[in-house]
């Protein structure tokens, strides 16, 4: 179906897609801009999945120190080349990569780099868990293996749900960008300091201060 160019420029201010890209999932949808936003989501992480074999070492590191100095950041995140680390769509992922490093406190980029000693400890304790919670033996491997997914969730950067949009993980929010922005990026290696981190001191609740400062 002929599609009209309000609804083509419509779909690309939503998604960040090509003119032509956008034209064509609206065809595709039949004029259905839900469905062609869909569409353009699929294709989109189907290539950004081709693109994460090549190789990125251009790109930035960021720093980000909360309020007070309490919190400090620094992350790396690669690109292919040095005129897309510049383009302002990737700073301010980078940016808000580094936010989120400060506001949720990852100890782990992915899940493979998760010690063998702690994930041993984290079944025993998720196996002692779920038999005193009378859970039948035949089944208490498997309801450890969820659980473990919660544990990776909570303290692996790429599989904990983005700040800025809870809804997706920060591995899915990358691999958007790759899409939008037509380039391999790959977040490399990070770091958080916290004041005091280690010593006996008053509890305080710095991620919650860096999440006030997000909804802003």
């Amino acid at each position: 179906m002929a599609v009209s160019a309000s609804a083509v420029k419509e779909l690309r201010e939503k998604t960040g897609a090509g003119m032509l890209d956008c034209k064509k999932a609206l065809e595709e949808a039949n004029g259905d801009l839900t469905k062609a936003s869909e569409l353009l989501r699929e294709k989109g992480l189907a290539a950004a999945a081709k693109k994460s074999d090549r190789v990125a070492t251009e790109g930035m590191i960021e720093s980000y120190i909360h309020a007070g100095g309490k919190i400090g950041v620094l992350v790396e995140v690669n690109s292919e080349t040095d005129f897309v680390a510049k383009n302002e769509q990737f700073r301010a992922f980078v940016r808000d990569v580094a936010l989120h490093i400060a506001a949720s406190n990852p100890k782990f980029l992915r899940r493979d780099e998760v010690p063998q000693e702690a994930l041993d400890k984290e079944r025993e304790i998720l196996t002692n868990q779920a038999l005193n919670e009378g859970k039948p033996e035949k089944i208490v491997e498997k309801i450890v293996e969820g659980r473990l997914a919660k544990y990776y969730e909570e303290y692996c950067l790429l599989e904990q749900p983005f700040i800025k949009d809870p809804d997706k993980s920060v591995e899915e929010v990358l691999k958007e960008k790759i899409a939008t922005i037509g380039e391999n990026l790959s977040i490399r290696r990070f770091v958080r300091y916290e004041l005091g981190e280690g010593l006996e001191k008053k509890q305080e609740n710095f991620a919650e201060e860096v999440m006030s400062q997000v909804k802003l």
